[in-house]
C-alpha cells in the first residue's frame, strides 16, 4: 500500500526508490491497493500547481499515474470505518484502506505517524526504500 507520500516523491525524481515503486506498478509488477479516498487524495496532491511545477509533469501526465492506478490497483471497499486512529486525520483513509485490502505494509516517509496503528491493526509501516528491497528478494 503506497502513501501518497511516495507519488509525490516518485514525480520530484526519476530516481531513488518511490520512482522504482511506482514503475512497478505501471509495469504491472506490483499491484497497489487503492479506495476512492485514497485515489482522490493522489489525485488532489499530484496535480497541485506546486508539484506540477518541481515534477515538470503536466497536469494530463500526473493524471495519467492516478488513472494507471485505477487500472492496475486492486480495490478496496470500506465497510466501516476505523477512526480516530492516528495524529493527522488526513492519514486516517491510507491505513482504512490497508486495514480493509489486508496489506502487508504501508509504504510511506511518514513512519512516525502511522506507527501508532502498526501494531494495534498488524500492518508493517516501512520506507520506500525496504519495500523496494523486499520487492528484489522476492
Amino acid at each position: 500500500m503506497l502513501d501518497t507520500s511516495v507519488l509525490v516523491a516518485a514525480l520530484r525524481s526519476p530516481v531513488g526508490a518511490s520512482s522504482f515503486l511506482v514503475e512497478s506498478v505501471m509495469t504491472a509488477n506490483l499491484s497497489p491497493l487503492i479506495s476512492v479516498p485514497l485515489v482522490l487524495e493522489y489525485e488532489a496532491v499530484l496535480t497541485r500547481p506546486e508539484q506540477l511545477a518541481v515534477s515538470g509533469f503536466t497536469l494530463y501526465e500526473a493524471g495519467g499515474i492516478v488513472r494507471a492506478f485505477c487500472r492496475l490497483g486492486e480495490p478496496v471497499h470500506f465497510a466501516y470505518r476505523q477512526r480516530p486512529q492516528l495524529p493527522d486525520p488526513d492519514d486516517e483513509f491510507v491505513l482504512e484502506t490497508a486495514f480493509h485490502g489486508r496489506a502487508d505494509a504501508i509504504v510511506t516517509f511518514n513512519l512516525r505517524d502511522f506507527q501508532p496503528a502498526s501494531g494495534a491493526f498488524r500492518i508493517e509501516v516501512i520506507s520506500p526504500r525496504e519495500a523496494v528491497e523486499r520487492l528484489r528478494k522476492r
